[in-house]
């Protein structure tokens, strides 16, 4: 540390030691002198200069500031906002109201399950109305488990009408995946390829860096790489339908990508409001399809 200077002497206010230490060696470098004082009631940190070098020791400070405000790895990478959004309790409440109706009325499952052979036949509702039905109170538990907090941080990155109805429509590709690639009989249920769906629109989210900075390709791959790992713990468990789960997963990052490189939709309240009453369509009409 070096001596303190002479009286008079101007102060330059330092928010902690770390930085007047900080800010003491950029001076000394710019052939300052300075010195560390912490004095005053209540005590503060601050450097010391000669007057007549204040005014450049305060342009030089702010000058250091902005060089590293520009380090790659101090950048923000995402915009500030909400990062979970709490709308995902609003479908899992309407995933239990299905449970439960389900449960009264027997019939349901048999009108809205995934059945190749059925949608072979024209039945092209059960693509949709299977994401409501599920086999047991476990099996709904587990989607849910896991459903709330996907949907909720995809709703939360995309928007809440926006992430909800990509991942609907990601769902209904794993079904469409299921039913042209899966062997006959192939009969399944359950919101599992949706909530795949909204991994898939998580792991790509980081495309809307490519047109920031040059570190994109580093942060898209680790991205893919980890949403991959965890379709693989989550996705491929055995008993499941692992066709619809990784069509599922390959729909939301198809729609994900676009939904990176269109501009921004999670503030737009219009957009998420349409896309809004396009899920609740979505989810009313194939019922309404599948009870006629």
């Amino acid at each position: 540390m070096q001596e303190r200077l002479e009286s008079p002497a101007a102060r330059i206010l330092a928010r902690s030691q770390r930085q007047a230490m900080d800010w003491s060696l950029v001076l000394v470098s710019q052939g300052i002198e300075t010195a560390i004082d912490f004095s005053g009631d209540p005590p503060t940190w601050g450097l010391l200069v000669a007057p007549q070098d204040h005014d450049k020791a305060l342009d030089a400070i702010r000058q250091y500031r902005l060089e590293n405000l520009r380090r790659p790895w101090r950048r923000e990478l995402f915009e500030a906002g909400v990062l979970f959004d709490a709308g995902s309790l609003a479908w899992a409440f309407l995933v239990i109201a299905f449970y439960w109706i389900s449960s009264v009325q027997t019939r349901l499952p048999g009108l809205g399950m995934l059945d190749g052979s059925a949608v072979s036949d024209g039945q092209w509702w059960r693509l949709f109305t299977a994401m409501m039905l599920h086999a047991d109170l476990a099996h709904l538990t587990t989607n849910l488990a896991f459903g709330i907090l996907l949907l909720g941080l995809a709703m939360g990155r995309y928007g809440t009408g926006v992430g909800l109805l990509a991942a609907y429509l990601s769902g209904a590709l794993g079904n469409v995946a299921a039913w042209t690639l899966g062997q006959a009989p192939h009969r399944s249920l359950g919101a599992s390829g949706m909530i795949m769906g909204a991994l898939g629109l998580l792991a790509v989210q980081s495309v809307t860096l490519w047109r920031k900075t040059k570190h994109a390709p580093k942060h898209v791959f680790t991205g893919l790489f980890g949403g991959l790992m965890l379709f693989v713990l989550l996705g491929l468990s055995p008993g499941t339908d692992i066709l619809a789960h990784a069509g599922g997963f390959a729909g939301g990052l198809v729609i994900g990508t676009l939904l990176a490189l269109a501009p921004p939709l999670a503030g737009n309240g219009a957009v998420n409001l349409l896309a809004g009453i396009g899920f609740a369509a979505l989810v009313l009409i194939p019922w309404l399809a599948a009870l006629r």
